[in-house]
């Protein structure tokens, strides 16, 4: 695609206004307006020009050997505007491979087959990488028993910490103090001794 002197104009000023909005003129609009109609009838005409070109390259392709000449004229032009060849073009150049002009071709398509692959193992690759997960980190077992746990305290701890009080549950009651123990007197603590009774034969002599 190419473009005029009046056109690149045209397609300057269109630029400069995207990158510094200002006001513009009626006359600058409508010429915007008939560059980018212009442009979409190229690549509509491109478009057209290409699907008529892949058409005549499948007949040529098809009446093959007789038509070597068109065919490989034809498949030299879809290649230069991006045309991916398919196997049957392979096929049609390895028959031909007698001719300089397709043996050359060959190892272009092969080429250019060989590269559309790699670009496709590479952008599925990417995207298997994408939707599988990253591999989550290992907890040791002695941590994920901590983390099962309040706190990372035992079990035991647990049961003997007290519970939180509720804001409605009862004040609770305060414990009833023991009795004091009473203090022991001297008597009770150094008890009187006792007289010894007397032998039993010296209350007979008596």
């Amino acid at each position: 695609m190419a473009f005029g002197a009046e056109e690149l104009r045209v397609l300057r000023r269109a630029l400069a206004l995207a990158l510094h909005p200002s006001p513009v003129s009626d006359e600058d609009v409508q010429e915007c307006l008939r560059l980018a109609e212009a442009v979409d009838e190229a690549v509509s005409e491109g478009a057209r020009l290409r699907a008529f070109l892949l058409a005549d390259l499948a007949r040529y392709r098809a009446a093959l050997p007789g038509t070597a000449a068109g065919y490989l004229a034809l498949l030299e032009d879809v290649l230069a505007s991006g045309y991916q060849p398919g196997a049957d073009d392979l096929a049609a150049l390895r028959a031909l491979r007698g001719n300089p002009v397709a043996a050359a071709l060959l190892a272009r398509c092969r080429t250019v087959a060989e590269q559309a692959v790699r670009a496709r193992l590479a952008g599925r690759s990417h995207t298997d990488r994408a939707a599988v997960p990253a591999p989550r980190p290992l907890v040791p077992a002695s941590r994920t028993r901590l983390l099962a746990l309040p706190g990372g305290r035992s079990g035991a701890d647990d049961r003997a910490a007290p519970k939180p009080k509720t804001p409605n549950s009862p004040p609770a009651k305060p414990a009833t103090p023991e009795p004091p123990r009473p203090v022991p007197t001297p008597a009770e603590v150094f008890p009187p001794k006792r007289r010894p009774a007397d032998p039993p034969h010296q209350l007979a002599a008596g």
